[in-house]
């Protein structure tokens, strides 16, 4: 990826007219072809369902939305008073008046259908008003005007109410005022995480330009296969929470790459080809856990699948492509002012992680016991309650009750019964009006059915042709409890499993609570098959990329557990009833059926991208040391906070689900109503829980306990396993070490010293072309691939820049290695650092085997402080010792480079006026040491660093002719 983004970085302008035309033509060709979205949900093999299509055949007329006026007097008088009905009834005929309104059903009608529309003690009546169109389809100005009308007729002693699927639409914010309030919100987080305007709106940008692409081309999408309106919204969502992350992932690698002294160009090239490859791989996590909606086998999912996956595949490529060039255009800008006078005052900042992420990483490794029993014991109270789970829908009596739709709710049940906001729908498929008569009669003599009418809703008109119709009769039942009571859900498995079965009718249970039912049990049932295929596919992806059993299973659990946790707070809050006057929400009940699947896909790709970010990053540094307590420490250190801002980002977003759950293409669903903010809210705060618990109590505290008492096991992978599983790396491959003949001059490049005469077009040290050879490339420009690690550099003579030389910035001593931005005092030494000792002075030991020859420090001499290899800290493992001359005087001024196998350097010092030096190693391991000094010939020597410190003194001849010893 390293060559992808150098392109990008390049060439940004392209890129961003690339992006800007396909945002503007993708925006002109919708506007152009329309929307096609569909608006079926189908539940088959369903009872309800069946019901649903029988109507739909016998009586295809009833298709528009029907809604409720409802009002109620004072004590004392009643709605059929000449008063009341003068100012009711005149308004009800307004309102039949109205466009887009079918007709009036009033209680002030002659007829027993109208009489049974007033209550029994004659204070609450209702009328039904038709419209003749879906909620959805009718515009949201038609509807208010209905609602006006009805309000406008009540008065003191009288008050109006109006309630319904359509009316609820009036109660929506209006449309882009949640998005624009969650994007608003987390552009403070970014700011305050980062503190610079340009860094905040590099993330929005990127996920603004995925999410306008994705939406865009979900529209087109629509008309060549089935996509429901509802999934643009969904992929608004997820798109803008990933994009946000993804972004904010690389520039904050990319910031943190140019603080420690990398250029521009390269600390971008390298951001994208670490953080940008986790990226990719975690997008990857989400389409999975996206796509595990399949397996609930609701054919309106797989739209929502499509759009979805689409839009975050379009946020990891703009994550890739369009934010490098973004960084290419800020440049150093990227950087807060305050930060970028600190680097230009005091160089770059150590390689190693500070502040307060890293002091809370070191205390997790002092104590990982302590931190995970604690982590796990709020996890575990937290999930509690998740074992009174029950799946249901919400209705308008779970709405705020300052709603006219919660008014109209309560009205309705203080009237009529608690079952008449829900009414059971009984499809009778025969002839024999008699049957059906003994039928009647049965349903009424069950337990929990407080009132029947049979066919309530035909129309007054004349005997129809015979056609399908006649064979079928609607009998409407009305329960004894509310929609969302178990008492409810007991008389509808009572009707199906003995009444009508005894009654040998061909008879089948619909309505909006017996869909609803029907929708949570089919939910319950394949939730298992969800969560088991997203778990095992995320595992399988795990394992591939870290190459380890205990990783992907870690993260498996993890998973489960902060699934766990959020459902067990939606619970607490929304079925038990916690806290939901204080946060100002209507009834408990049952949670939305649907909520399950739709939190489940984002919480296990959120929370699967947070393992990738976190582990990602202890993996690479696993790579580079074998050292497990130092790669989790590490890890947590400069992924932490990352993950912490991305979730608190996340949760800014969540604040614009109301409107994807109380959006009316839910209630476009046939007998399936969502409506109102009940929903959103659930979804709101169950996500703002999760991702909260998943990085503020997984992924920064019990994640890395659980690692560090694991210890080395973590990256264990059975041998066999390891050679059958194909390679899919997070991290990029190491850089190759040059070959043998190459390191003469790669040691040359590294001192500074003049470049080996050797001609670009000549052939390679290795043999000609095509026998292994380097054929047309200088080796000395070669030496310069490794220059910085995973960086591809030209490798032709001419591009090929030396690595400067030490240019005196800030003291260089033995006790202190020389690090840009680093200042230590002349003569300190840092803790845990052994100071060399100089010839003639007491406990100084000559190597025994003559200049040269390594020797181990078994023993602190008098006066050192010991080296604490085996504790944490700031150093690593290290080598000193003297640069001398044949005669043994010392050398001062020999600039000494540390280097890794693959050329990369690592520490460069100046050895001081008695010719000692340190140098520091990021870990034991076999390392290139080269000392360069005026006038004398330069040295490089393969040594090998131990847990300990490493004596190794160097003797240096006066040049003869220049050039550099050989390598050994």
């Amino acid at each position: 990826m390293a060559a992808w983004a150098r392109w990008c970085y390049r060439h940004r302008l392209v890129v961003v007219v690339l992006w800007l035309g396909a945002l503007l033509g993708l925006g002109a060709a919708g506007s152009t072809a329309g929307t096609a979205y569909t608006q079926v949900l189908s539940l088959p093999d369903t009872d309800s369902q069946r019901a649903h299509d029988l109507m739909t055949k016998a009586f295809p007329e009833r298709s528009g939305d029907t809604d409720t006026v409802v009002w109620k007097t004072d004590a004392g008088s009643s709605v059929r008073d000449a008063a009341v009905r003068d100012r009711v009834e005149p308004a009800l005929r307004r309102i039949a008046a109205l466009d887009g309104v079918g007709g009036v059903a009033s209680p002030y009608a002659t007829g027993p259908r109208a009489a049974a529309q007033v209550s029994a003690d004659g204070r609450i009546a209702y009328a039904q008003v038709t419209f003749v169109r879906q909620a959805d389809e009718i515009p949201e100005e038609q509807i208010e005007r209905v609602v006006d009308t009805a309000h406008a007729a009540a008065r003191e002693g009288l008050q109006v109410e109006a309630g319904g699927q359509a009316v609820a639409r009036t109660l929506e914010p209006s449309a882009g005022t949640p998005e624009a309030v969650g994007v608003a919100a987390a552009a403070v987080v970014l700011f305050l995480a980062l503190g610079s305007l340009f860094a905040m709106l590099l993330p929005i940008v990127t996920a603004v330009f995925a999410v306008g692409t994705g939406v865009l081309a979900t529209m087109l999408l629509s008309h060549v296969t089935d996509v429901p309106e509802v999934a643009p919204l969904l992929g608004s969502l997820i798109g803008l929470g990933v994009g946000i992350d993804y972004a904010l992932f690389i520039v904050t690698r990319h910031r943190r790459g140019i603080l420690r002294g990398l250029e521009p160009q390269e600390s971008a090239v390298q951001a994208v080809n670490t953080s940008g490859r986790a990226v990719l791989f975690a997008g990857g996590t989400v389409c999975v856990a996206l796509a595990g909606m399949l397996v609930m086998n609701l054919r309106f999912l797989d739209g929502v699948v499509i759009a979805a996956s689409l839009t975050v595949l379009l946020g990891v490529l703009a994550a890739v492509t369009l934010l490098p060039a973004l960084l290419g255009v800020l440049g150093v800008r990227v950087l807060s002012r305050r930060q970028r006078r600190a680097l230009a005052a005091s160089g770059p900042e150590p390689e190693e992680p500070g502040g307060l992420a890293a002091r809370w990483s070191a205390f997790v490794q002092r104590r990982p016991r302590t931190v995970g029993v604690l982590a796990l014991a709020v996890m575990v109270a937290l999930a509690v309650p998740l074992l009174s789970l029950r799946l249901g829908a919400t209705d308008q009596g779970n709405h705020q009750e300052s709603t006219t739709t919660r008014q109209a709710y309560d009205l309705l049940a203080e009237g009529f019964g608690p079952g008449f906001n829900g009414p059971l729908q009984v499809v009778v498929d025969q002839r024999d009006p008699g049957a059906t008569a003994e039928l009647v009669e049965r349903i009424r003599a069950t337990e929990g059915v407080a009132q029947v009418r049979q066919d309530p809703s035909a129309p007054p008109t004349p005997p129809a042709p015979p056609s399908h119709a006649a064979d079928t009769t609607v009998i409407e039942v009305v329960p004894t409890g509310s929609p969302q009571s178990e008492e409810t859900g007991r008389l509808i498995d009572r009707l199906r499993g003995d009444v009508l079965p005894e009654a040998g009718a061909d008879a089948h249970v619909g309505g909006v609570t017996a869909v609803s039912k029907d929708f949570a049990a089919v939910t319950a049932d394949r939730l298992p098959y969800f969560v088991g295929a997203v778990v095992v596919l995320g595992f399988l992806l795990l394992l591939l990329a870290f190459r380890s059993l205990v990783v992907p299973l870690t993260a498996a659990l993890m998973n489960l557990i902060a699934a766990a946790a959020s459902f067990g707070v939606l619970v607490a809050v929304f079925q038990w009833g916690w806290g939901g006057e204080l946060l100002g929400l209507g009834e408990a009940g049952p949670l939305a059926a649907l909520l399950p699947v739709v939190m489940l896909a984002l919480l296990f790709g959120l929370s699967t991208d947070y393992q990738v970010f976190l582990v990602s990053r202890m993996h690479e540094e696993w790579a580079h040391t074998h050292d497990n307590a130092r790669a989790v420490r590490v890890g947590l250190a400069e992924t932490g906070r990352v993950i912490n801002c991305a979730a608190l980002t996340v949760i800014c977003v969540c604040a614009v689900f109301p409107v994807f759950f109380a959006s009316p293409a839910f209630s476009a669903f046939p007998a399936f109503v969502l409506s109102g903010d009940t929903e959103g809210a659930m979804a709101g705060i169950g996500l703002a829980a999760a991702v909260a618990l998943d990085a503020f109590v997984l992924r920064t505290a019990l994640v890395p306990a659980a690692m560090h008492l694991i210890g080395r096991a973590n990256w264990w992978l059975p041998a066999r396993l390891d050679r059958r599983l194909p390679h899919l790396a997070v991290e990029p491959k190491e850089a190759e070490p040059p070959a043998p003949e190459d390191l003469e001059v790669l040691v040359a490049a590294a001192l500074g010293t003049p470049r080996p005469p050797v001609s670009p077009a000549s052939p390679g040290p290795r043999g000609p072309a095509g026998a292994g050879g380097s054929h047309g490339v200088n080796p000395y420009g070669a030496a310069h691939a490794y220059e910085a690690r995973n960086s591809a550099r030209d490798l032709s003579g001419e591009a090929a820049k030396p690595l400067p030389p030490y240019d005196g910035q800030g003291p260089a001593t033995p006790y202190g290695p020389y690090r840009p931005g680093r200042r230590t005092a002349p003569g300190a030494r840092p803790s845990g650092v052994p100071g060399p000792r100089a010839p003639g002075i007491p406990g100084y030991r000559r190597a025994a085997r003559g200049p040269g020859a390594p020797r181990e420090d078994d023993a602190p001499m008098a006066g050192d402080t010991p080296m604490e290899s085996a504790a944490p800290g700031p150093y690593g493992p290290v080598v000193h010792g003297f640069i001398i001359t044949p005669d043994g005087d010392p050398i001062h001024s020999v600039t000494l480079t540390l280097l890794s196998k693959g050329g990369s350097q690592l520490d460069r010092v100046s050895s001081l006026a008695d010719g000692s030096y340190i140098l520091v190693a990021p870990a034991p391991g076999v390392y290139l040491l080269a000392a360069a000094a005026p006038g004398y010939a330069s040295k490089a020597r393969h040594i090998m660093l131990g847990d300990g410190p490493l004596t190794y003194d160097l003797e240096l001849v006066e040049a003869v002719g220049g050039g550099v010893n050989a390598v050994t």
